[in-house]
């Protein structure tokens, strides 16, 4: 018996691990999805979720950007990471079971800023303004 869960809202995979409000985890059973359920992250930061979803029984996750941080704590607690993930959850929880799924491995976000607009793998030092250049980060969601 698998566990996969995603990151979730509005039924697309939610792309900032660390700020995800609710997973849905799938339960598979002979290669085949055979029930999901919404799991809350009831305000858990990026070190907790991984917790929380050990003690749900997840092995597997699906996920757009992550950091560092997070991918080290999933990684101590055996979870399997398919990070760089977009679109329908559903569907990306097909497409890995079909072996089909189009992951990057290196998916992740590299900076600890908290609630920044950012853009996963899009990064070339004049698109963000994250780091100590005047700018406020950390002030909110701003249109995520």
């Amino acid at each position: 018996m698998k566990k996969i869960a995603v990151p979730y809202e509005n039924g697309q995979v939610f792309q900032h691990f660390g700020h995800t409000e609710k997973f849905k985890v799938y339960t598979v059973s002979d290669g085949a999805v055979a029930s999901a359920a919404i799991l809350s992250a009831n305000g858990a930061g990026h070190g907790a979720l991984a917790g929380l979803l050990q003690e749900s029984g997840v092995d597997t996750l699906i996920c757009g950007g992550i950091g560092p941080g997070a991918r080290t704590a999933l990684e101590e607690a055996g979870i399997q990471l398919y990070g760089g993930v977009s679109g329908e959850a559903d569907q990306a929880v097909e497409a890995l079971l079909a072996g089909k799924l189009a992951f990057d491995p290196n998916a992740a976000c590299h900076h600890h800023g908290e609630g920044e607009e950012h853009h996963c793998g899009q990064h070339h030092g004049e698109e963000h303004s994250c780091g100590g250049h005047g700018h406020h980060c950390g002030h909110g969601h701003h249109g995520a």
